[in-house]
């Protein structure tokens, strides 16, 4: 069970953490988590050079371990990086040090001050761990999510959802993974020239977004 539109309540609830970006701004921004990977990261690279779009892909250390050619083309590419563990933790479920240690393992290879837990399940006191550690960490959950993980939703749905809630400073949260790539390649393209046509740019989560 996850919902699409991430409630008022919740980010109310949790204000010390990025769940949408410059809404003043006609602009949508794009995130990808889990990778970076063969076939699925290049093929996410190439539908957005085709609309010039920046997005923010938050990375596995491990598979940056493994791939680090295709990690080297998302950076060459423009692209923001954020840290998304080392071994995929949820942080409901991992003791605290644990965490904070797998979470710098990853930024030795990431090196950036954006930090996204997988699965958004993320304790309190994690979050102050981490901030004390690195006090210019920004901690980003998401507007809408796409649901594209979800094996038993249809592309069309997948679609669907996503036209109906994003708008704009929309943090979207897609997956460069091999488990969501049926529904991503399908929905990816059609979103962003829906979206282009509308007039919305893309851009990437930086310092300035995020005031």
């Amino acid at each position: 069970m996850y919902l699409v539109k991430t409630p008022r309540l919740l980010k109310w609830l949790y204000p010390n953490l990025v769940w949408d970006a410059a809404p003043g701004a006609r602009c949508i921004y794009l995130t990808f988590d889990d990778g970076p990977i063969p076939i699925v990261t290049p093929f996410v690279l190439n539908i957005l050079k085709q609309y010039n779009a920046r997005a923010t892909f938050f990375c596995i250390g491990d598979n940056i371990s493994k791939h680090p050619d295709v990690f080297d083309e998302v950076k060459n590419a423009g692209h923001a990086i954020g840290n998304h563990t080392y071994n995929h933790l949820k942080g409901w479920d991992t003791d605290n040090e644990v965490y904070l240690n797998n979470f710098l393992r990853a930024d030795k290879l990431v090196q950036s001050n954006l930090f996204r837990p997988p699965y958004g399940r993320i304790k309190r006191a994690q979050i102050a761990l981490l901030k004390q550690t690195q006090p210019a960490l920004e901690i980003v959950m998401w507007d809408v999510l796409s649901g594209d993980f979800d094996v038993n939703l249809k592309p069309e749905a997948c679609l669907k959802n996503v036209l109906k809630y994003t708008e704009a400073g929309s943090v979207v949260v897609f997956h460069d993974s091999l488990k969501a790539f049926d529904r991503l390649q399908y929905v990816l393209p059609r979103a962003m020239e829906h979206w282009s046509k509308l007039g919305y740019t893309f851009s990437a989560l930086s310092p300035i977004s995020l005031r």
